[in-house]
């Protein structure tokens, strides 16, 4: 082999995965190519413009623990971008009742919230002192302990006398929107990585950010000129029907009917997507991916012609309302207008309703949430689903999900849904991105070394 010939990492998939994978691998020293079948990039998180006024597909929001997805800000020219709150403070609202509040004191974790939760109004003192007892349990957990993903989380509360109040004013606050499932439902294995890693061993790993500015602009775009600028290419609404062995040592794609050779390629697709990719057994259970199932998130945004609430984000119990965040300004908005959007994670009973009915429902909960929004006019409204937002995190997934190796040499497997540890987030996105592309660059820079890393064994397997 020649060592001299620049060493091409074709990256398939322009998602957050894809994304770290490219500049990781570009800054390795490899020449990269980009192919997403989408005219954007940034995968599940983009963004669009109508009448004026930009929209995001879904809330997404991330954690000060989310330090790999905090580099990949900084890498892109992002991290001013984002807002994060210097101590985690979610106000939680009620219809008809007073304002609860999730927060951190400056003490050491987990006393760090334990004022907050004796004080917390939606649930009864007797409640508190169990949740508070299971938080304790909850930390001696450790997350990469295989066997908790055989146990629901809702199991495990059950088993330690949480009760129903307990489980939906408190502890699916946490679940629903980390792993887009219940907490009846969750995996005890992804949950206690929420907790163990995001609330109870740090005192401000908590800490809620979110972009301010539109999610195109956070992550498509950003990445976009990043990549470009160490000399990548990207080609958008390039599908990508089969990755295979090629001649000789060098890999083979196939886009738009004409085949590319490259010399290492990392595969970015979700989940449903890369069994029909790759040849048959090229990833672990790849005939049983379809197991990992998919779970909703629906957004409703509406425009008020008027500030109906001064909070910048905020929970709801006792309602349908989930989350709710202040948009205004990344939606463009300067004439006194307000745009708040309603996000609802495993939004199943939701997929099938009319965008009508549902901007006439959570117009009316948030007028029970919102005393000054039953005085205030919805000008614009605007409903988003993501039917296949993410894969159902419940008991039984850690098996199905992917290492990054596969079972052709040189092809790498990416992306939120594989073999991290962490729910599909942003966080797992980028953590699977950056290790897919730095095995994707030492595979492709080998310069002549034929050593390759062995495919992986049956049942996945964290990447390493």
């Amino acid at each position: 082999m020649n060592s001299r010939r620049n060493r091409v990492v074709v990256v398939v998939g322009g998602g957050l995965a894809g994304l770290a994978a490219g500049l990781e691998a570009a800054d390795r020293g490899a020449s990269v190519t980009l192919l997403e079948r989408r005219p954007r990039l940034g995968g599940a998180t983009w963004s669009f413009e109508r009448k004026g006024i930009w929209y995001d597909n879904g809330q997404h929001v991330f954690l000060r623990c989310c330090t790999a997805y905090l580099a990949f800000l900084e890498r892109i020219g992002s991290i001013g971008d984002v807002t994060i709150q210097k101590r985690l403070n979610i106000p939680v609202l009620r219809p008809g009742g007073r304002m609860g509040t999730i927060r951190r004191t400056l003490g050491p974790a987990p006393l760090h919230l334990a004022p907050s939760l004796l004080s917390y109004p939606h649930i009864g003192m007797k409640a508190r002192l169990k949740v508070l007892a299971a938080g304790r349990a909850l930390r001696r957990l450790d997350p990469d302990d295989p066997t908790l993903d055989k146990v629901s989380f809702g199991d495990w509360l059950a088993a330690r006398g949480q009760p129903v109040e307990a489980v939906e004013r408190f502890w699916d606050l946490v679940v629903l929107p980390t792993v887009n499932v219940h907490a009846g439902e969750a995996s005890l294995k992804l949950a206690a990585k929420v907790f163990v890693t995001g609330l109870l061993t740090d005192s401000a790993s908590a800490d809620i950010g979110w972009a301010s500015v539109p999610l195109s602009v956070l992550h498509g775009d950003a990445g976009r000129r990043a990549l470009e600028a160490r000399g990548g290419e990207v080609v958008t609404r390039a599908p990508v029907s089969a990755v295979r062995s090629g001649g000789g040592e060098r890999l083979e794609l196939v886009t738009n009917g004409r085949s590319i050779e490259a010399d290492s390629v990392v595969v970015a697709v979700p989940h449903d997507v890369v069994g029909s990719m790759l040849p048959s057994g090229a990833v672990p259970f790849q005939d049983r991916l379809d197991r990992l199932g998919v779970s909703p998130i629906v957004n409703v945004h509406l425009v008020y012609d008027r500030a109906v609430t001064d909070l910048p984000m905020f929970a709801a119990v006792g309602s349908d309302v989930q989350y709710v965040f202040d948009r205004t300004g990344a939606a463009g908005l300067e004439d006194g207008r307000q745009c708040l959007a309603i996000s609802l994670s495993a939004a199943d009973a939701h997929l099938g309703v009319s965008a009508p009915e549902l901007v006439t429902h959570f117009v009316a909960e948030m007028e029970r949430l919102l005393p000054a929004a039953a005085g205030a006019v919805v000008t614009e409204s605007m409903v988003t689903r993501e039917p296949r937002a993410t894969f159902r995190g419940e008991p039984g997934t850690d098996p199905l999900r992917a290492g990054a190796r596969s079972g052709i040499p040189g092809v790498f497997v990416a992306g939120a849904w594989s073999a991290t540890g962490w729910p599909a987030t942003m966080e797992g996105a980028v953590r699977s991105g950056v290790d897919a592309g730095r095995r994707a660059a030492r595979f492709a820079l080998r310069d002549g070394n034929p050593e390759r890393e062995t495919a992986p064994a049956a049942g996945g397997g964290a990447a390493t």
